[in-house]
């Protein structure tokens, strides 16, 4: 079980990062944590957001503030599963074949417009991001740990796109946009000499094996069974909502719990609480639940119906001290 002192020391490491990814990336704090804590429990992120407002520089500042390696990768359709993963090429010099890695391997990897390549060419991505390994001519490679993929889409201009399957979106651990700053934020961004943006600036406050190293302590912060049982309730709730078509699926709950663990830890707790699954909810199972044809018609989002199934559930209560023994 991960002690006090373990927890304390993570949120301080937490607040570093995000404070350091804050200096390039203004007034989006929420989201810049939301990122930290699909890194620190080994998921992946889905931005869903117009062109502009900063999304690249998310993922090279988070790269920047744990010192790791990034690679940004362009989706376009031309794009080969082997200009992700990498290849097997003829070395003259020696005579051998070898192994020329992709741009995969790095911690932090930027999917641009994931939905403008093809299917084939999004599955190995996603084949990487679950296996953490490319597998080239029967020989694994493994990726390097921490290994984050910041993938995204553009809602607009969808001429030429390839929609992501509801069985692919499953594979991002959270969902999420960046959205367009405040008007003091943006003036602050405007403003002649401003450090926003200024990726290169970014302090390194991390390290790849202390991210590694908390990512496994946190693993076993503690959840009480009432909470894993709310977390239950929550998605046979989704799943027996008429507005649905499809709930969340297991794999989708046990994401839950492992992000409400990292949220947790960020804010200073040994234990999760029901209020760290209601913030964390909405990121991680809107996108793993499908709408009705007639939900859609009608205008319904999978958020809504997510907050409206989360009203219904109950929560649970803390126990009561038992009295002591006359």
């Amino acid at each position: 079980m991960i002690d006090t002192g373990e927890v304390s020391a993570f949120r301080d490491l937490h607040t570093r990062l995000g404070d350091a990814v804050e200096s390039a990336v203004r007034g989006k704090r929420d989201v810049i944590d939301l990122v930290l804590v699909a890194m620190f429990a080994g998921g992946h992120v889905l931005l869903e957001d117009v062109p502009g407002t900063g999304k690249t520089t998310l993922a090279r500042a988070v790269a920047g503030a744990l010192g790791g390696l990034s690679r940004r990768v362009q989706f376009t359709p031309d794009l080969l599963p082997s200009d992700v993963t990498g290849t097997s090429v003829y070395d003259p010099q020696t005579g051998q074949i070898r192994f020329r890695p992709g741009p995969v391997f790095a911690n932090i990897v930027l999917a641009d417009e994931i939905n403008r390549a093809a299917a084939k060419t999004q599955s190995a991505l996603l084949e990487v991001m679950e296996e953490r390994t490319v597998t080239i001519d029967g020989i694994g490679h493994a990726v390097p740990d921490p290994f984050l993929v910041v993938a995204t889409q553009n809602p607009i201009d969808l001429d030429g796109t390839y929609r992501l399957p509801e069985a692919q979106l499953d594979r991002f651990m959270l969902r999420t946009s960046i959205g367009y700053p405040s008007v003091e934020d943006e003036l602050d961004v405007l403003r002649p000499g401003s450090g926003a943006g200024r990726v290169a600036d970014v302090r390194t406050v991390s390290s790849p094996r202390e991210i590694s190293s908390f990512s496994g302590r946190l693993q076993l912060l503690h959840v009480a069974d009432p909470i894993l049982q709310y977390i239950s309730s929550v998605g046979t709730g989704t799943r027996t909502d008429e507005r649905l078509r499809l709930g969340t699926s297991t794999r989708g709950l046990r994401t839950l719990v492992r992000c409400a663990q990292v949220y947790a830890a960020s804010k200073g707790r040994h234990f999760v609480v029901p209020q760290d699954v209601q913030d964390i909810a909405e990121p991680v199972l809107a996108h793993r639940l499908v709408l009705t044809r007639e939900s859609v018609l009608s205008g319904v989002t999978t958020a809504e119906v997510l907050s409206d199934v989360l009203s219904r559930v109950a929560v649970p209560k803390p126990a009561a001290p038992k009295s002591a023994t006359p």
